[in-house]
């Protein structure tokens, strides 16, 4: 199933209010949980199919991405990182290893202070052989870089700050 598919079903359980959503595709099992105020916070994943590893997640609620997010970590300069008011933390959609750029030697993606439009490509997830492009959801101006080329990612570990 391609993230895009993924991003649009998440947004349609969004607009309408339903908790729970599953949905097969050939052998793919998909199964989206949206929290609601006062549930506990759970993350769902697929039972694989003639056990080939599928990617299913909730989305996280707004608080649980604030709470992801370290309250300080290192940035590039060595300083502490916080994220603020008008800032907005780039997640990891899936599990995989981040790639900053397209091929080896390729011009970055995005660099620290580079400006960046909705849309525009931050990095690269590979999940199960597949190369995800991971777009800026909102424009600003890149604050944080919080991972390093090559590293493993998990669901909702904070990427950027943009700002």
């Amino acid at each position: 199933m391609d993230i895009r598919k993924i991003k649009k079903m998440i947004e349609l359980l969004e607009e309408s209010g339903i908790a729970e959503i599953e949905i097969k595709e050939g052998e793919e099992t998909l199964r989206i949980a949206r929290v609601l105020p006062g549930q506990p916070t759970t993350t769902y994943m697929a039972a694989p199919v003639q056990q080939q590893p599928l990617i299913a997640a909730a989305p996280p609620p707004p608080a649980a991405v604030e709470a992801a997010a370290p309250a300080e970590a290192p940035a590039k300069s060595g300083g502490p990182l916080r994220a603020g008011v008008g800032e907005h933390i780039v997640t990891a959609p899936m599990v995989g290893t981040y790639y900053s750029a397209p091929t080896p030697g390729a011009k970055l993606f995005v660099e620290l202070g580079d400006v960046v439009e909705v849309g525009q490509v931050l990095c690269i997830i590979e999940a199960m052989k597949m190369m995800n492009q991971i777009e800026s959801e909102k424009a600003g101006k890149v604050k944080a870089i919080m991972v390093k080329n090559g590293e493993p990612v998990e669901f909702g570990q904070p990427l950027f700050i943009i700002q």
